[in-house]
């Protein structure tokens, strides 16, 4: 797929619903591609894993967290690597899919700059995380904890990381098969949830005692 009209918005809501998801070979590449892992990563919500060190600087309180408050300096953060399978095309459609509502993100922020930030996609109940970065120690984590603790407030039950890498294995995800994924993507679509409940944020504290995983 090359060109922007062929790719819309809602056609990206529905490749999200079947299982799969775009990428392209890099930021200066038009093209774009589909993704459907033999084995897929998630988060069981409920299993994130806050180490000793990471609550410690979550309760230093240096760190402050906010929901939808950036989205496209987010997703620029995710992109600024050597490498990145964000290209324009990508990048525009889910700057759409924020203003439809239908796309996230949670920030880090250190003395008032950004340093931490993930985003991702929702469908029913189902949140698909795309791609998270850091330009502090622990933003990524953080963002990543107050994540899953803000879904499973909102009443999300599938939590898709797309690849299990070790950084998100130590931090409790794991790997499903293709098949076992798609039962889960299945009962989670037809179910809703809400990312804007009305639910602030809440204290560090709070976020470590719900996860429980400390370790």
């Amino acid at each position: 797929m090359s060109e922007t009209q062929t790719l819309t918005p809602d056609l990206l809501i529905d490749a999200y619903r079947s299982g799969v998801f775009p990428m392209s070979e890099g930021r200066d590449n038009p093209e774009v591609f589909w993704v459907d892992p033999r084995m897929r990563g998630i988060f069981p919500l409920g299993g994130f894993r806050i180490s000793r060190s990471l609550a410690r600087t979550m309760r230093r309180g240096h760190f402050k967290v906010t929901l939808d408050g950036a989205f496209d300096d987010v997703v620029r953060g995710c992109a600024d690597r050597d490498e990145t399978w964000i290209n324009g095309t990508i990048f525009e459609l889910y700057r759409v899919l924020f203003q439809r509502g239908e796309a996230h993100s949670i920030e880090v922020w250190e003395n008032g700059t950004l340093v931490g930030g993930v985003y991702g996609v929702t469908v029913g109940a189902a949140f698909f995380g795309e791609s998270m970065f850091s330009r502090a120690t622990d933003a990524s984590k953080v963002a990543l904890a107050y994540l899953v603790d803000h879904l499973q407030r909102c009443g999300y039950v599938l939590f898709d990381t797309q690849f299990l890498t070790p950084h998100l294995a130590s931090l409790g995800a794991v790997e499903i098969p293709r098949d076992q994924y798609h039962k889960l993507l299945k009962k989670a679509i037809s179910q809703t949830a809400d990312f804007q409940t009305g639910h602030a944020l809440p204290a560090a504290q709070e976020v470590i005692q719900l996860n429980g995983q400390t370790s």
